[in-house]
């Protein structure tokens, strides 16, 4: 048991390292909506087309960070020495609508390099624990010395109006505290900031509610998934690498709209010619003076008077504008190998490719999403420990910690091709039930398509014949016609 002011200076010790994490965080997250701000390979640049091009951006950041996301779909968990996925986890999963919400935890992961997953009782519903997803902007996990998985504490910070929150989970209690933040309408990021520091946090009033309150399950119900981990150091994140690249590939495109707006069109050139004036007129018509004419109403008009004896007229001819677009692709193709992105995912140029052209350009894909698949899982089979604990179950809580998620199929194939494959196993002896599964369907669903096979076969004529002899071979094997010694016991007659 902590004391509050214990608790008071874990929360401080804590909520500082959370805010030396928020400037990267912050900056994926804006790449990711496409606020990239424009940078310039020189002043002169910057100071003559720095606001023309200040709300561009070409966002290969987005790309690269939805590309693994849209293949990691939980279909379920198989607690260790099962043969059959759990269901009840899979209702809690599904009544705390995970089946969309992980998508978010997932993009958060891949963007900040961590997101988490909180688990805790739900007072309305004893037997559906409350399964939440957090950012990591708001959440961070305290871990024993020398340990990656041992979780000592966590916080989650958060504000809401006028007010920080922030609730400290440790294994055998649970902190709630609050303060204020003066002037949160009229002050700057930073200013905040500094409000934070200076003011203190107090117990939260919570009503009923001890604070703090034990925690029955003993452990701290937060899980951290991380995104590409070291063995030292945090966490990578997936488009830490892209940013620089981003960078470049915006300078080019403002400076090739650039170049396409000054010399994309031949310039012609009028040399040895006084500029022409046009003669300025008094309200009788005398001469009075002259005026120079207008050029840009010769760009419209497209005519133009020359005088004077030397005047000849040259060209310059259009720039060509396909280094840049060239220099661009290169840009985008480092994209493509360092993030294991396939090229179609970013230039979009597929024509006439195969089936087996076509996986092998989603090969490196397919590895970073099992790769994520390896860290995401081990951290979801923590996750469907808790919420096994949270329910009072140790023993499944046990089977738990040793039990496997299921994913979805990685790869992306044809339906011709999966069923093929698929046709191919069941040859060879894969039972239904696997191939159900392996073509995609969540283990609810695989259960709901065996009743409905056993009724199909229950309708037809040869239904049960066949349905005992898929359960017990031996009852369904035919009666022998002739006894050993011959027909009805008689031994045949020797010629």
């Amino acid at each position: 048991m902590a004391t509050e002011a214990e608790a008071l200076q874990l929360v401080g010790l804590l909520e500082d390292e959370l805010r030396s994490r928020r400037p990267a965080i912050d900056r994926n997250e804006a790449y990711y909506r496409g606020k990239q701000p424009l940078k310039f390979a020189s002043d002169e640049f910057r100071r003559y087309h720095g606001d023309r091009y200040r709300e561009f951006t070409d966002n290969w950041v987005q790309v690269v960070s939805d590309s693994p996301v849209e293949r990691l779909t939980v279909n379920g968990v198989l607690p260790m020495g099962m043969t059959e996925a759990d269901k009840e986890s899979w209702r809690v999963w599904q009544m705390n609508g995970l089946d969309a919400d992980s998508q978010l935890g997932f993009l958060g992961a891949v963007n900040s390099g961590r997101s988490f997953v909180l688990v805790w009782g739900n007072p309305d519903d004893p037997e559906t624990p409350e399964v939440t997803f957090e950012d990591a902007s708001q959440c961070i996990v305290a871990y024993m010395p020398g340990s990656r998985r041992k979780r000592r504490a966590a916080l989650k910070r958060w504000e809401d109006g006028g007010d920080d929150f922030a609730t400290l989970y440790l294994p055998d209690e649970v902190w709630k505290f609050k303060r204020g933040r003066m002037g949160a309408a009229q002050k700057s990021l930073h200013m905040l900031d500094v409000d934070s520091e200076m003011a203190k946090w107090e117990v939260r009033e919570t009503g009923d509610e001890p604070n703090p309150q034990p925690n029955p399950m003993g452990v701290v119900p937060m899980v951290e998934l991380p995104n590409k981990p070291t063995l030292v150091g945090d966490p990578i994140s997936d488009v830490a690498g892209v940013v620089a690249m981003q960078d470049a590939v915006n300078l080019l495109w403002a400076q090739l709209f650039t170049a396409s707006d000054y010399a994309s069109f031949p310039q012609r050139l009028v040399l040895g010619a006084e500029r022409p004036v046009v003669p300025i007129l008094d309200e009788n018509g005398q001469v009075v003076g002259e005026r120079p004419i207008d050029l840009e109403k010769f760009a419209v008009d497209r005519v133009l008077f020359i005088t004077g004896e030397d005047a000849k007229v040259a060209e310059w001819t259009s720039a060509n504008l396909d280094a840049y677009t060239s220099v661009i692709e290169v840009a985008v193709g480092h994209i493509a190998a360092q993030t294991r992105t396939p090229q179609h995912y970013l230039i979009g140029k597929m024509a006439n490719v195969s089936g087996d052209a076509l996986l092998a350009a989603e090969t490196g894909l397919v590895k970073r999403v099992e790769e994520k698949e390896l860290w995401f899982g081990q951290a979801l089979r923590e996750v469907f420990r808790l919420v096994a604990l949270a329910q009072g179950d140790e023993p499944k809580a046990l089977a738990m910690a040793g039990g496997r998620v299921l994913w979805a199929d990685a790869e992306s194939r044809s339906q011709a091709q999966l069923a093929d494959a698929l046709t191919k196993l069941k040859q060879i002896g894969f039972p239904f039930e696997w191939l159900a599964l392996r073509y995609g369907l969540t283990p609810t669903e695989v259960a709901d398509l065996m009743v409905m096979k056993d009724k199909e076969l229950a309708a037809d004529p040869m239904g049960a014949i066949t349905q005992l002899m898929a359960h017990d071979p031996a009852q369904g094997a035919a009666a022998p016609t002739e006894a050993p010694g011959g027909v009805d016991g008689v031994q045949p007659a020797v010629a």
